[in-house]
């Protein structure tokens, strides 16, 4: 073998090594609910009615009347399109939004870690505007729907496993305050 032959080969053999040992960072916490929202706030408010009641037209009631994870539709892997599952909670959300024509939503787009920034965020954007399309489609006022792409950064669930990758391909529906 040369001398440039043997450079390369230990060239090789040390950058393997190095990228062989840089490990994904651990998520502990998750980031915090977007700005203007009440997902995540405190269920009640203390001047409206008794304490510990649910405050109509709030995203805990919204969460009540359309089940505990009927805020959300999932997707497989590289994938926008709704199917009979998601059109159930859709239509579901729908029939809320009906008794409550003054909330606006947010339809937040996800993906799970793997892929790029901008992949994910295009797909994020398309996920939440399939979920918008399906709304507008079943009478919902486009108007009162606005859609963010989060992309990967945002996850429900943490890890770096299919179970993990499943539940943080999705959209949410948010309440608007």
């Amino acid at each position: 073998m040369t001398k440039k032959t043997i450079k390369m080969a230990a060239l090789l053999l040390v950058s393997t090594a190095l990228v062989a040992g840089c490990g994904k960072k651990k998520v502990e916490t998750l980031p915090p609910a977007a700005e203007g929202t009440d997902y995540g706030q405190t269920p009640t408010d203390p001047n409206a009615m008794g304490a510990g009641q649910i405050m109509p037209g709030s995203q805990e009631d919204f969460l009540q009347q359309v089940g505990q994870f009927g805020d959300r539709i999932l997707f497989e892997t590289d994938r926008f399109n709704i199917d009979a599952e998601d059109q159930a909670i859709l239509r579901r959300q729908a029939q809320w939004l009906a008794q409550y024509p003054g909330t606006r939503i947010t339809v937040e787009g996800h993906a799970d870690e793997r892929g790029t920034r901008d992949y994910n965020l295009a797909l994020g954007e398309r996920r939440a505007n399939s979920a918008k399309n399906f709304l507008v489609s079943i009478g919902v006022d486009a108007s009162r729907i606005q859609t963010v792409s989060y992309g990967k950064e945002r996850p429900s669930a943490l890890g770096s496993d299919e179970q993990a990758w499943a539940q943080n391909r999705r959209a949410v529906t948010v309440t608007v305050r």
